[in-house]
């Protein structure tokens, strides 16, 4: 039995306490015990090998005094000697020599009257003996203890007779040792006797002190009454413990079963002593474990009714070697049941968690709703569908008069579910559960579907599949937000027999209710979304403009989670020219759209101006700034919090290529044999930032060559960095023989926005160059007579171009024109012609002055010049170079009427 450390017998005082106290434990008692016993027997055996001893000498002696005294008696001459004259002389010498050969104190011979014919004294010769001598008279032997005259005296006695052994006593003989010879040697046989009797007190001490020893480690050093108070407390816990108890030897027998083991194996009373196989109430099971002699930890056994743990070790209560088993059986019935419980809670709250982190990663509606379902199948359902009313899809908010709904989401443990496919619409009748859902709002429990005709009614052929398949019951929950139904979640059950319960209806409208926000955060920002991209398409071009410097050829992409303030655009320029532009606004939403929309008419506006790109850049920079200041940008605070752009223009006449960028990804040149070039430009400061000069860059593009411009959306991605992205772009772009529609395609083909987190703006213009014969070039003298000279010219060069049509007004733009040059500007004056889709005339002088429309009086003699070459030409202005300005004015050329 197994000691209990907790046994207190006074109370707040330990066991071991108490052995503090110095009682007298049970090892020490016992030894002393064995101590005094080792000691009385020591004495005892002491006192017994005296006596015994003593004895044993005393009747040595009175053994020797017969055997010396018949020996005398018995002496050949002792008849002789008797009747002698003088039998003392004869007999004297004779007893004294045969006294000390035979080893004895004296030899006396007497007459029947007891006078001594010897004696070891001589003077007791002739006087009477000592001792009894009747006996002997008689014909007997007789020994005896008497005082003589050398002391306290042992002798014998022994008659003489006349004729042999037979007939008359006719004398006596006496032999015999004193008392004290005899004592001497008992005394000397007493030091064997006491070092034998220590010797053997010293090994029973020591075999007690080691039996104690032993006693000692077992009973800890506890007294008898520590020991019985112990035994009792531990008799009392065996079987008032709620855990079963069996000791079982070797052998297979059992030793010991306290209550709680004979209640939960239903033992009868006499189980202890009998083998474990006579024990019929046990199962086979269980018996084989208990005999198998291994090590069990927490075996879950069932017993009947009940399921047990078991727990078994071997003892080994000697020389470390098994010799039978201790085994404890718990009760754990209930404990199942409550760990199921608890087990189907923790499942429960995994899945409101695992909801409420993978329902809603996206804000796509239809997506959320897939996740719905996905996450309800199969720990929950075995198939999850998911119908949403018709305006959540498109991110408006539903109202009463729609009950249509759209099958969204469907997951299932199996893919050949009868119930209605995914985009399906459905319009559920009344008496289904679904509509009650959608009317009131909540949640409903069909616990089989078989037995409920309001659901069947909708649609019985594919009701009747659904119970054959195995369906069987149904819990339909609505999908609510902030009061607001948005569609229904159902979910279904076919591989587990019970039907869905409360408990499943109560975790059914949790789960969906956390999902209801998510699906209304997703339609929400569909609206948003949805409004943004309606704004940004409307600001965007939605046709380029006809023009013949570039073939040009775009992409654009708004952002899947938001569409940005990315934009492009190619606007025609006088002169043959063409402005190419690409944008991005920091931020995503309606701000950003907005502000990209400002951003864009500004362009289109300082283009119109006529502007070098740097200065236009300038001046975007300038309104930026102004935007900020003024809280009209609709960002954070109202700012536009940023933009990049890159401007650039193109002239077809010259090749050349003027780019300026405010901090914008630099544009890529592929020239016609291939190569891709990254030309180095001034970054600049992104737009808004103010105090940073922009600096425009000179490129000579040769024919057929492709600028490539684009946005930072295009080449940044999750999964690769910007270096990555721009090289894979290059190698995309990196074909001379596409055109600019292959190349966007190449270019989205190696760098797919299927889910770009920013806008992507794609612009590819392959540049072409004005021919020769179209051009027409005159250096004009700076003086009034060269006015009419150069009309003339011009009209025979519009003669040979075919566009007579258009001399008479070519020679009033041209004379103004140069007049105006030659009398208000500087040399050198120099005009040209370009016959492109518009006929453009320019007028180049060295004067940086910029003429005015006036509007003349009746009275006035002049100031009519301008104004009458607005009237002539579809439009006209002035730009300014590095050596001054140009006046141009572009006319319409008589095929392409109506066209513009």
């Amino acid at each position: 039995m197994v000691r209990d450390p907790s046994l207190q017998p006074v109370p707040g005082t330990s066991v071991r306490s108490l052995s503090g106290k110095r009682p007298r434990s049970v090892a020490r008692q016992v030894f002393v015990l064995q101590v005094a016993i080792v000691v009385l027997l020591a004495a005892g055996a002491v006192l017994a090998l005296v006596l015994q001893s003593t004895h044993d000498v005393d009747r040595e002696a009175r053994n020797r005094s017969v055997a010396v005294a018949e020996t005398f008696a018995h002496s050949l001459g002792l008849h002789a000697a008797l009747k002698a004259p003088d039998p003392s002389k004869i007999l004297q010498p004779l007893t004294e020599e045969t006294r000390k050969e035979a080893g004895v104190d004296f030899i006396v011979v007497m007459d029947t009257n007891g006078i001594r014919y010897t004696h070891p004294l001589p003077d007791r010769i002739g006087k009477r003996f000592v001792g009894n001598i009747q006996p002997s008279l008689a014909g007997q032997v007789h020994t005896e203890s008497v005082q003589g005259p050398l002391g306290k005296e042992i002798q014998a006695i022994v008659p003489v007779f006349a004729n042999g052994n037979s007939g008359r006593v006719e004398a006596l003989v006496s032999a015999g040792l004193t008392v004290k010879n005899v004592t001497g040697v008992v005394y000397r046989q007493l030091p064997v006797i006491l070092a034998t009797s220590a010797a053997g007190l010293a090994l029973g001490t020591a075999g007690a002190a080691l039996i104690s020893r032993r006693l000692r480690r077992q009973t800890r050093g506890l007294g008898p009454l520590e020991m019985t108070r112990m035994y009792e407390h531990h008799d009392a816990v065996l079987h008032s413990v709620r855990e079963g108890v069996l000791i079982i030897d070797g052998g297979g027998q059992l030793l010991l079963a306290n209550d709680e083991a004979k209640r939960l194996l239903n033992l009868p009373p006499d189980a202890e002593g009998r083998h474990i196989r006579q024990l019929a109430e046990l199962d086979g099971h269980l018996a084989d474990l208990l005999l198998s002699g291994r090590e069990a930890t927490d075996e879950v056994l069932e017993a009947g009714e009940r399921l047990l743990v078991i727990n078994q070790r071997p003892t080994r209560p000697r020389g470390g070697r098994a010799e039978g088993m201790a085994v404890t059986i718990r009760d754990s019935t209930e404990m199942r049941v409550l760990t199921t419980r608890a087990e189907a809670a923790r499942r429960r709250l995994r899945l409101l968690y695992d909801a409420g982190v993978g329902v809603g990663t996206t804000l796509d509606v239809e997506q959320t709703a897939q996740e719905l379902a996905d996450v309800a199948v199969p720990r929950f359902a075995d198939f999850a569908t998911v119908d949403l009313l018709e305006p959540v899809l498109a991110g408006d908010e539903p109202t009463a008069a729609v009950a249509d709904l759209r099958r969204t989401g469907v997951s299932g443990i199996r893919d050949d579910i009868p119930l209605y496919p995914r985009g399906r619409m459905i319009d559920f009748v009344p008496s289904t559960p679904q509509a009650r859902g959608l009317s009131s709002g909540k949640a409903e429990l069909i616990e089989y579907l078989a037995d409920t005709p309001g659901w069947y009614v909708q649609d019985p052929p594919r009701a009747q599949a659904v119970i054959d398949y195995g369906i069987h019951s149904l819990i339909t929950a609505p999908l609510k937000a902030r009061g607001v139904v948005l569609g229904l979640v159902n979910f279904w059950r076919s591989e587990k027999p019970e039907p869905f319960d409360e408990e499943d209806l109560s975790l059914a409208e949790e789960l969906v209710a956390r999902a209801g926000v998510s699906i209304d955060n997703a339609r929400r920002y569909t609206r948003e979304h949805a409004v943004a991209v309606a704004l940004q398409h409307s600001l965007l071009p939605r046709d380029l403009p006809e023009q013949s410097a570039v073939e040009v050829s775009h992409f654009y992409l708004p952002a899947t989670s938001g569409v940005g303030g990315d934009w492009f655009d190619v606007i025609p320029l006088p002169g043959g020219r063409v402005a190419l532009v690409v944008g991005d606004v920091v931020g995503h939403g309606l701000h950003a759209a907005a502000a990209m929309g400002r951003l864009r008419t500004a362009v289109l506006n300082f283009s119109s101006l006529d502007l070098p790109p740097d200065e236009l850049l300038a001046r975007l920079d300038d309104l930026v700034q102004y935007t900020d200041q003024s809280g009209e940008g609709g960002g954070v605070e109202g700012g536009l919090v940023g933009a990049t752009c890159l401007y650039a223009v193109y002239d077809a006449v010259t090749r050349q290529c003027t780019v300026a960028r405010a901090g914008h990804v630099p544009p890529l040149v592929v020239h016609p044999d291939g190569r891709v070039e990254t030309p180095e430009l001034p970054a600049g400061a992104p737009l808004g930032l103010g105090g940073f000069p922009f600096e425009a860059a000179e490129l000579d593009l040769p024919e057929g060559a492709r600028l490539v411009l684009y946005t930072d959306g295009l080449i940044e991605d999750r999964s690769r960095d910007i270096d990555e992205g721009l090289d894979r772009l290059r190698s995309a772009v990196a074909h001379p023989d596409r055109s600019p529609g292959d190349t966007v395609r190449a270019v989205l083909e190696e760098l797919p926005p299927e889910h770009a987190r920013d806008d992507v703006a794609l612009l590819v213009a392959r540049t072409t160059v004005l021919p020769a014969d179209c051009i027409a070039e005159w250096d004009v003298p700076f003086e009034p007579s060269a006015v009419a000279t150069l009309r003339a010219e011009a009209v025979a060069k519009l003669d040979e171009w075919g566009l007579a049509e258009l001399g008479f007004g070519t020679e009033l733009v041209l004379s103004e024109l140069i007049t105006n040059a030659i009398r208000h500007g500087a040399e050198p004056v120099r005009v040209r012609l370009l016959r492109d889709r518009v006929l453009t005339c320019e007028v180049f002088d060295g004067s940086s002055s910029s003429p005015r429309l006036h509007y003349a009086a009746t009275t006035d003699e002049g100031g009519r010049g301008l104004f009458l070459v607005a009237q002539l030409s579809r439009r006209w202005g002035a730009r300014y170079t590095p050596d001054g300005k140009v006046i141009w004015s572009e006319q319409q050329l008589p095929d392409a009427e109506g066209g513009d």
